[in-house]
């Protein structure tokens, strides 16, 4: 019997091979997972990847022949949605409302007013400390949605600051201690 319905969506960050980490781990957890992605996380990390671990199709375009309304389906399955990661791109169009990709329409199907809804950030400090960006994530949390912490120290492309992928452990347990 499944602890409960993740709805794990990854936007494009160098970082989304750490979300294969947390799938992983929720599925041997006994958690069922459902991912969903943009086109830029598939460049990180491909949709047989993603599959694999979930043992489900990977949601990625709205338009798809057959998944018109996945999501509003998924938006109702699940028990809790995350953004994992959450590109600056990502945060900023979901705070606009932007609707014309699968993790848009997927936000707007959902209300984090009944169930969790968590952003992990990932994305270079200087993107992160921007106050667009700031803005974005102050607006979402006006809406319940619930912002993890980043962590602090190297990144990707040489600079040293917050912005980087909270730890995956640490992502599982803000997921799996809603269950408990």
């Amino acid at each position: 019997m499944s602890k409960g319905k993740i709805l794990v969506q990854l936007s494009g960050s160098i970082s989304a091979y750490k979300a294969c980490y947390v799938i992983s781990r929720l599925v041997q957890s006994d958690f069922e997972v459902q991912t969903a992605a943009t086109a830029n996380a598939l460049r990180f990390v491909g949709a047989a990847t993603l599959e694999g671990l979930s043992g489900k199709p990977v949601f990625s375009d709205a338009y798809e022949t057959g998944r018109m309304l996945d999501h509003i389906h998924l938006a109702k399955w699940a028990d809790l949605a995350i953004l994992c990661p959450a590109s600056a791109n990502s945060i900023s169009r979901l705070a606009s409302g932007l609707a014309d990709n699968a993790l848009g329409s997927l936000f707007l199907s959902f209300d984090p007013s009944k169930k969790p809804y968590l952003i992990a950030p990932a994305m270079n400090q200087a993107m992160f400390s921007h106050p667009a960006t700031q803005a974005a994530l102050s607006r979402l949390e006006s809406w319940k949605v619930q912002i993890l912490p980043t962590d602090e120290g190297p990144q990707a492309c040489g600079d040293v600051g917050l912005g980087r992928l909270l730890d995956p452990d640490r992502i599982f347990e803000e997921i799996a201690g809603r269950f408990r």
